[in-house]
């Protein structure tokens, strides 16, 4: 039977302080008065002193509630009743359907042992040729969407969500607005993809503490689907919020803040979530893909300068389009070489077109004498942002490969692309 604890010696935002004997790091407790029961989580040890956050907030809650211990970390339940639900940031049902309660897992468990692993070498289609065709979603892969505020990157997420060739879609939104919540979910369920999906979601309106555990429930859900031998697709939105929140409680309990405000452990942190991205020997797969907004567009913000150091790449989105230039995926060179014979040259290409392009477009602007190809190029840029570049093309990766041949036939003479020739007598269109 656990002690129960009358006497909560601080209150501090959302975090309460008792001092209490035989408690462990992120267990459980019941907070009891007269608002009713809280549940909130261990999340700091000094001597006696034990600190934890109430996951409804601490309002209401006075230095006479009774604090229990419950013995126990966090669970999320992760049978496969889950698939077409919406959860909250707590695990509790969010569309107002039963709690689900069998087959219980812990959450924030350690990342799998790198013997575990095997090496990345599928692909994911996604529909969308700037990921399909010049930085490809890799199985196992972990990347972000580097964006700033106001981009379409929720909409961007929900397509990957609706197209992805994957098995299990695990959605987790952090401090969402309500909007956007609903968009994602609606358009899920108009799609049909809701089915094969499970929503965690966290909104601007919700206790502060609910969004760091988001991650962590996907994560540990997407585990044990992967174990079952599931290709699972992990969605992230939004990262920042995420460590927004895990630096109003570092304020709140008073630790010594690092870069601009954020714990010391903001690296450990994330990549704590990141890291649990996998290939399993024998069974599924986890990929994790996630938003992170740059506040000011800065990319040397703490947020996005540390998670650049722990994920295989990133695709910025930028002006409504993935950009060309500052995305990448390090890991697609695993897999475009077994897709079709011309992908790698079509990518290389096509992208060194368009450097040429934005190159021409300076000379335009500063109003000098445009040449022939300078014209070429010109045509070809406009073609390529408006045929491949614009998030409302959706084709498949075969058909986007013969749009990249189209578009140079159209712009240029077979001799000018400097491709193989085996290359250019199979595929130029206008031979």
């Amino acid at each position: 039977m656990r002690k129960v604890y009358h006497k909560i010696i601080q209150i501090s935002g959302n975090v309460i302080t008792v001092e209490a004997d035989n408690v462990a790091y992120n267990e459980l407790a019941e907070v009891s008065g007269s608002r009713g029961t809280s549940l909130a989580q261990v999340i700091r040890l000094q001597d006696r002193k034990v600190s934890l956050q109430v996951f409804a907030g601490a309002r209401g809650i006075s230095t006479n509630d009774e604090v229990r211990f419950l013995g126990d970390q966090m669970k999320v339940s992760a049978s496969e009743d889950l698939l077409g639900r919406v959860f909250n940031g707590a695990g509790k049902p969010r569309d107002h359907r039963p709690e689900i309660n069998s087959d219980q897992v812990e959450i924030g468990g350690p990342s799998v042992n790198p013997a575990k692993r095997i090496i990345p070498t599928k692909m994911i289609r996604t529909g969308i040729p700037m990921i399909d065709v010049f930085n490809t979603l890799v199985e196992s892969q972990k990347l972000p969407i580097f964006s700033v505020a106001g981009e379409p990157y929720n909409q961007l997420l929900a397509r990957i969500a609706m197209q992805a060739e994957v098995d299990v879609i695990i959605l987790g939104g952090m401090g969402l607005k309500y909007d956007d919540y609903l968009y994602l979910k609606n358009v899920l369920d108009d799609h049909g993809a809701l089915s094969r999906s499970v929503l965690f979601i966290h909104t601007a309106a919700d206790p502060t503490v609910e969004c760091l555990l988001v991650p962590d429930m996907c994560l540990a859900v997407a585990e044990k689907y992967a174990l079952d031998n599931k290709r699972v697709l992990v969605l992230l939105t939004d990262m920042t919020n995420f460590a927004d929140a895990m630096k109003e409680i570092a304020i709140t309990m008073e630790q010594i803040p690092s870069n601009r405000g954020y714990p010391g452990d903001l690296y450990s942190q994330l990549a704590a979530r990141y890291e649990k991205a996998v290939d399993f020997d024998g069974a599924g797969s986890i990929t994790i893909l996630t938003v992170t907004t740059m506040p000011g567009d800065d990319v040397t913000h703490p947020i996005p300068d540390n998670t650049g150091y722990i994920t295989e790449g990133q695709f910025y989105l930028k002006g409504g389009r993935i950009e060309p230039f500052g995305s990448l995926s390090r890991l697609k060179q695993q897999v475009n070489g077994k897709t079709r014979e011309d992908h790698r040259a079509i990518m290389d290409t096509m992208i060194r077109f368009y450097s040429d392009y934005k190159e021409t477009q300076e000379k335009a602007a500063m109003g000098f004498q445009m040449s022939n190809w300078d014209k070429k190029l010109m045509k070809y840029g406009k073609l390529f942002e408006k045929e491949m570049m614009d998030l409302s093309v959706n084709i498949p990766l075969e058909e986007a490969l013969d749009m990249g041949w189209k578009i140079l036939g159209e712009c240029f003479e077979r001799t000018e692309v400097g491709m193989k020739s085996e290359l250019t007598e199979k595929f130029w269109v206008n031979k």
